[in-house]
């Protein structure tokens, strides 16, 4: 297995994580150069393992989030697999776990253990919510953090159920606050030589999220609500009908708005007094949605591209995710690299994290299989990749 090389090149990651939100934390670690080693339940290992979309019985969503890291299979509650582990312990530099809130404490393996008997040991866990405050012992997934943080009230269309955001958000964004934090931890190591414990709840990322939220509820007095894909605080700023079908447009201050209307063949708009700032552009959105919907209407998506970008507005299209696999742009940055893997090369996004000193190769080391390092790991010489 070739191991990455970044500014984490030298560094052991334990990883005890499953799903998602921790395997995308470790992932993250993996891209920067880090080594991780991942610890599985010998009985099946990985839920992810599990869940599709298959590949000649390869779980595509396992080979994604779990892309060069090594296998190692453990069960913590068996004697000998639990001196396995405490040795690896001894050879680590960070320990990543997203059990439940004190899951790890009834294994022997809280906090106040692991850095007594392991001074330099970086200890990040990942929970739905925390190992602090009432709710610490709640089992949570995505959904329910979606759901719990506020990122649902302000996602879809009014008047319409609640929609969950298309990516797994609530997983993904505990998981780069985690990887964030381990590397903040290392830094801090190698200044002070202190290793610190980092509690990463899922909820509270979700909560760190509501950037413009938590502000409108504060000077309004009342909570915003979904609003499609128009921003709250912004217009023109969203979704708009040409002819053949919607396309995206910012003009995110008086210059862009006053160019857009000269662009769009719509002079008019910028001197009506209702759009005269962007407050007032805001306070009067459906009607200026309408107004531009019925000058883009005119013509197609392809010529307004040229019109906009050759007035430097920024546009862009409603790319499906097929679109932007086969984007010029995204090939261009590297964004799609190949795992090679047993089942054939597999497309996965690449790493958008671009050095100068380190090279952004296009392929990735396969996914595991179960208890695949062992030997290496273990001891008895390297396992065969």
């Amino acid at each position: 297995m070739t191991q990455l090389k970044g500014p984490l090149s030298g560094i052991r990651v334990i990883d005890l994580t499953r799903v998602l939100a921790g395997p995308y934390c470790t992932m993250m670690l993996a891209e920067q150069g880090a080594e991780i080693v991942k610890i599985e339940t010998p009985k099946g290992g990985d839920d992810s393992r599990h869940i599709g979309p298959f590949i000649e019985g390869r779980s595509g969503y396992f080979m994604s989030i779990n892309r060069g890291k090594k296998s190692v299979a453990l069960d913590l509650k068996a004697p000998a697999d639990r001196r396995h582990f405490e040795t690896l312990l001894e050879t680590a530099d960070v320990l990543v776990e997203n059990y439940r809130g004190g899951t790890l404490e009834k294994l022997g393996y809280g906090w106040d253990m692991l850095h007594a008997r392991y001074p330099g040991l970086i200890y990040c866990a990942i929970s739905g919510f925390g190992h602090t405050g009432p709710y610490a012992k709640k089992p949570a997934y995505d959904m329910i953090v979606q759901a719990m943080g506020g990122i649902m009230s302000i996602t879809g269309y009014a008047g319409q159920p609640p929609a969950r955001v298309g990516a797994s958000i609530g997983d993904l964004a505990a998981g780069m606050y985690g990887a964030a934090a381990v590397q903040g931890a290392l830094f801090h190591r190698a200044r002070t030589g202190e290793a610190q414990k980092l509690d990463i709840a899922m909820l509270d990322c979700q909560v760190a999220l509501l950037e413009n939220a938590i502000a409108q509820t504060h000077v309004r007095g009342t909570p915003p609500g979904p609003i499609g894909a128009r921003h709250p605080a912004i217009a023109p700023f969203g979704m708009f009908r040409a002819r053949d079908g919607y396309l995206a447009v910012a003009a995110g201050n008086d210059t862009l708005f006053r160019a857009l209307c000269t662009t769009i063949g719509e002079p008019g708009l910028a001197a009506d007094p209702r759009y005269a700032t962007n407050p007032l552009r805001v306070d009067n959105v459906a009607a200026l949605t309408e107004a531009l919907d019925a000058a883009l209407g005119r013509d197609d998506r392809a010529a307004w591209f040229a019109k906009l970008e050759a007035a430097g507005i920024p546009c862009g299209p409603i790319n499906d995710v097929a679109d932007i696999m086969s984007d010029p742009q995204v090939a261009a940055r590297n964004m799609i690299v190949h795992i090679d893997d047993p089942a054939g090369p597999f497309p996965t996004p690449g790493n958008p994290i671009k050095s100068s000193l380190f090279p952004d190769v296009r392929t990735r080391a396969a996914a595991p299989a179960l208890d695949q390092h062992r030997a290496e790991i273990l001891g008895g010489g390297p396992a065969a990749d």
